[in-house]
């Protein structure tokens, strides 16, 4: 009977045990099992997700040239499972689980042998790393900056997770079990290296590489560093990188957390190409996926960032700039400056001119000496800054006055030796000389030749207040120019500008004008300033220079242009050089409707000015040499009072009809045909030798 028990018994538990057998064969084998997928779902959220740095795009000049990119700087990285060791913090989590787990005295003994095997392996890399120049004090902060930041994080998921109405402390009040709880998060962060310090040199890798060669939790490992090969040239438009923000994580990519900024990443930062294209620069990290057991489970590709190419030409913005530092230009202060050149027939801006400058690669470091600069260095002159145009802005008012019927070419409107009444501007030869323009007929072309404030203030006061404003916004004044950047599928960012001002009433610098009728009036007394380019007319040199332009171009405004089509490098043609004409875009050209004849009595006052003795920069342009390289030019020099400015704007052709449109503004400046005019005629020297006009042959 006993027998025939235990062989029911032996036969039950067999099938009890093959049944077993059988559901683990299901639940860890086949491939269809919903217990396999349980399994599989549950190492992924326990699992741990790498992720791979991006590069960010580089940005070109209009020939290729690099403007910035990012260049690999190596540094000593350190593991957090070996730099924790040195938190107290740590130390204590690690003692209270061997407290809770096991309360044997030996294992106790045992661990804390093993921290202090560990602190002693921390002291004496701490020691190797004061062979390259470093204190003791830097690198126990640095390593204590990393350990704070995880430890921080651990803390922050802790609460967010348990207690996230209360606060931690007051929740949990035994300063133990806080850490007990903390310790249980587990995060990426922990199983990864943090940069110590920077290997500046060869010899610096050479020697790291040898003295932490078999040390675990040492690497060297290069960081990507942004680095501009030209420094200070064009460093307002090119802007800069800075620390990231959670501002701007937020603003650009609050859904995209392989494109969200990570601690130590960098971001455009102020103004400039780096901040607004900053979309298409960023690029977006990859990943790896690891399962529970470290086994790749997933992967996600790394997309590099996509370079940005700009019409400007770096080494014609280099001589310029070079040029308006040399110190025999001003022996006695360097005033701050700024010049735009623009390709008449494209639009596109060759040069942005903005002095004092700064260095590129020392922004980010030096960033509040640069910004409490008297000289404001940060500010782009060239686009963010507004100045009274003076008689730069004649022209303009002539065209005016001409396509308004208010004056005939050769109606002569007199400029007596004489100051004149009270309300009125006066003739600045009568100002200088006691004389007026008497030695020839005071009409139009002679009026723009001698620069007369009497006929274009008399002039600006015949034309309607309305009308003026008109012509000034048809020509770019009191609105910015279309220097937008559209990033698909990003909110865009706009280079920022001054709107200037064609009002009497101040516009707010933050309300962007989109049409005339957002215009504040113009008093009828204060036109007849505006006649002269003073009172409340303000302008941007870009403005002045794309004014210019449209003259240039018989009357047809086009937007200047400073990024190429579709702004990204690789869809731009990578075969255009400085003596290629690249397309217009006609479909934003627009006709300002000036008659021929209006466009030859302006053309033949500015080339008077330059070309004709008595012309305001004749001195200035009579031995140049232009002509003989078969160039002619068109200009306007001005000046004005409260604040001093000095000006010259115009243009100069060749013979093949190509041209360049130019402003200079001199800060301080008291006379545009003593100060700026020649600076005006050296950089259209430049512009020729580098190709864009002329002939460098000659």
């Amino acid at each position: 009977m006993y027998d025939k028990r235990a062989k029911i018994f032996v036969i039950v538990s067999a099938l009890f045990l093959l049944i077993c057998v059988l559901r683990l064969f299901q639940m860890q084998l086949l491939p269809n099992s919903r217990v396999q997928d349980d399994i599989a779902e549950l190492k992924r959220q326990r699992g741990l997700y790498q992720q791979l740095k991006t590069i960010r795009g580089k940005i070109l000049d209009r020939t290729g040239r690099i403007l910035a990119v990012d260049e690999p700087r190596f540094h000593l990285y350190i593991d957090y499972r070996l730099s924790s060791f040195l938190d107290q913090r740590v130390q204590q989590a690690l003692l209270l689980a061997a407290t809770d787990n096991d309360n044997s005295k030996a294992n106790s003994n045992h661990l804390q042998e093993k921290l202090q095997a560990k602190l002693e392996c921390l002291r004496q890399v701490m020691e190797k790393c004061t062979r390259f120049g470093l204190s003791q004090d830097y690198i126990e902060t640095r390593i204590k900056e990393i350990n704070d930041n995880i430890w921080n994080l651990r803390e922050y998921l802790a609460w967010k997770r348990n207690y996230p109405n209360r606060d931690l402390e007051e929740a949990v009040r035994d300063p133990n079990d806080r850490i007990r709880l903390i310790a249980k998060v587990d995060i990426a962060e922990m199983y990864k290296s943090h940069p110590l310090f920077e290997l500046k040199t060869d010899d610096d890798i050479f020697t790291a590489q040898l003295e932490f060669m078999d040390v675990e939790g040492i690497e060297i490992l290069p960081m990507g560093h942004r680095f501009y090969p030209y420094g200070s040239v064009a460093a307002q438009t090119i802007g800069w990188v800075g620390p990231a923000t959670q501002e701007q994580d937020k603003r650009l990519f609050e859904n995209d957390r392989l494109a969200s900024y990570l601690d130590g990443e960098v971001c455009g930062r102020e103004d400039g190409v780096e901040y607004i294209c900053e979309a298409i620069l960023r690029g977006r990290r990859g990943e790896l996926i690891y399962d529970i057991d470290r086994q790749l489970i997933g992967q996600t590709e790394t997309q590099f960032g996509k370079d940005v190419q700009l019409t400007l030409d770096i080494e014609l913005q280099k001589r310029i700039e070079e040029y308006l530092c040399d110190e025999w230009l001003n022996p006695n202060f360097k005033s701050p400056t700024a010049a735009v050149v623009i390709d008449v027939a494209t639009g596109d801006i060759l040069a942005l001119i903005s002095l004092p400058a700064f260095d590129l690669n020392r922004a980010r470091y030096e960033y509040s000496k640069f910004a409490g600069d008297p000289n404001k260095p940060l500010i782009n002159r060239a686009i963010n800054k507004h100045y009274p145009p003076g008689s730069v802005v004649k022209p303009l008012i002539l065209i005016a006055g001409l396509e308004s019927n208010q004056i005939t070419p050769d109606e002569i409107i007199g400029c007596p030796a004489e100051s004149a009444p009270a309300g009125w501007p006066s003739c600045w030869i009568y100002n200088q000389h006691r004389t007026g323009h008497n030695t020839w007929p005071n009409n139009a072309r002679n009026a723009i030749r001698g620069s007369c404030n009497i006929y274009f203030s008399r002039l600006a006061d015949r034309i309607e207040p309305v009308i003026l404003q008109q012509w000034l916004f048809k020509f770019g004044y009191g609105r910015v120019s279309s220097l937008e950047l559209r990033a698909t599928g990003h909110r865009s960012r706009d280079l920022r500008q001054a709107p200037g001002q064609i009002s009497t009433i101040l516009v707010s610098g933050t309300k962007i004008i989109s049409s005339f009728e957002q215009i504040p009036p113009l008093s009828e007394v204060e036109r007849r300033l505006f006649g002269i380019g003073q009172g409340n007319l303000r302008a941007t040199p870009l403005q002045v220079a794309n004014a210019m332009a449209a003259i240039a171009r018989r009357g047809i405004l086009k937007p200047p242009r400073l990024f190429f089509s579709s702004v990204i490098a690789s869809e731009a043609k990578q075969s255009q050089t400085k003596n290629l004409k690249l397309k217009t875009q006609n479909s934003d050209d627009i006709s300002l409707g000036i008659s021929e004849e209006t466009l030859a009595i302006v053309y033949d006052g500015m080339r008077a000015v330059v070309s004709e003795p008595g012309g305001t920069a004749y001195n200035e342009f009579a031995n140049s040499g232009l002509s003989e390289q078969g160039i002619i030019v068109y200009g306007k020099t001005g000046s004005t009072e409260e604040p001093d400015n000095a000006w010259f704007g115009g243009f100069a052709r060749d013979s093949t009809e190509r041209s360049v449109a130019i402003a200079v503004v001199v800060e301080g400046g008291q006379h545009g045909s003593r100060d700026a005019a020649p600076l005006a005629r050296d950089i259209i020297q430049f512009c020729i030798e580098a190709g864009y006009i002329g002939n460098p042959q000659f």
